[in-house]
């Protein structure tokens, strides 16, 4: 079977993009395939790949639905629906600055910001509210906020982290400098960590002033990648309530810079860009679930 795909990244978190607003169920299949696809030497290469579909509740006009590199979904992705909502611009199913769309973490509604001559510039995304509560995030500690709590790795590392959930649980860890270690060896241990029973997105953060901060990320089921969306906007969140910085500021990410603000209605919003690298075609053998 002969799939159509548009290769898309938002600072660098780069995903396979499938239209299915006119078949749903155009792949059968969609946590067998994600990890070939994703292969980046045997594949399309991905953090993993996102299925555009209409949505089915109220609300909402279409639907985003993402399957990280390993197979497994995820509930939202700020840098992803950035690109979804890029998607709908250019193919023409949004005309205006508008849109709302349905996410495992609930409907998110964007404002789309366009060029002089009308092309999709930046999207600002209604991230919605924090949850704080740790049961909800969910960890397993039962405080809200949780803040400045301890995590001891298998290899005796130990830290202190905040959690917050952005429609996906994340472990915010302040250091004085990032390193590889940090990421790839803690980051990964954090993620199966038994504090988390959902997995966890780990991000290592170093404060460089009251409005702009550094993030690396490790993405459970995916592993290190160059920006995560949810992953900046819990970072803004766990900087505020550690008063380390302002609710507005700008999150420096491997694959660039994203502007965040925890307002003053709870809402955190998200400002960035989105970027179509390729389109192509792709064979699929036709699978079920």
């Amino acid at each position: 079977m002969l799939l159509e795909f548009t290769k898309m990244h938002g600072l660098g978190n780069d995903y396979i993009y499938f239209d299915c607003i006119a078949e749903p169920n155009l792949i059968a299949a969609p946590r067998k395939v994600a990890p070939g696809l994703s292969d980046r030497h045997f594949g399309i290469g991905g953090d993993g790949i996102v299925l555009i579909l209409k949505a089915d509740v109220k609300g909402a006009e279409y639907r985003m639905r993402m399957f990280n590199s390993d197979g497994s979904e995820a509930e939202m992705c700020g840098n992803a629906i950035r690109c979804v909502a890029k998607y709908l611009c250019d193919e023409g199913y949004v005309k205006g600055s508008e849109v709302s769309i349905q996410t495992g973490a609930g409907v998110k509604h964007i404002n789309i910001r366009r060029d002089g001559e009308g092309r999709f510039e930046s999207a600002r995304v209604d991230m919605g509210t924090p949850e704080l509560n740790g049961l909800f995030i969910p960890v397993n500690i039962d405080k809200e906020p949780v803040v400045g709590e301890l995590i001891k790795l298998p290899n005796g590392r130990k830290y202190e982290f905040t959690a917050v959930s952005m429609g996906n649980p994340h472990a915010v860890i302040f250091v004085d400098e990032i390193t590889d270690e940090h990421v790839l060896r803690d980051g990964a241990l954090a993620e199966v960590h038994d504090l988390f029973p959902n997995k966890i997105n780990v991000e290592f953060v170093r404060v460089i002033s009251p409005t702009e901060v550094e993030m690396r990320v490790w993405e459970r089921g995916a592993g290190e990648t160059l920006a995560c969306g949810t992953g900046a906007s819990a970072v803004t969140v766990a900087c505020a309530l550690n008063q380390l910085t302002a609710r507005k500021i700008t999150v420096h990410l491997t694959g660039g810079d994203l502007e965040i603000e925890w307002a003053d209605n709870d809402h955190v919003y998200m400002t960035g860009p989105a970027t179509t690298v390729f389109k192509g075609q792709v064979e699929i053998e036709p699978a079920c679930e």
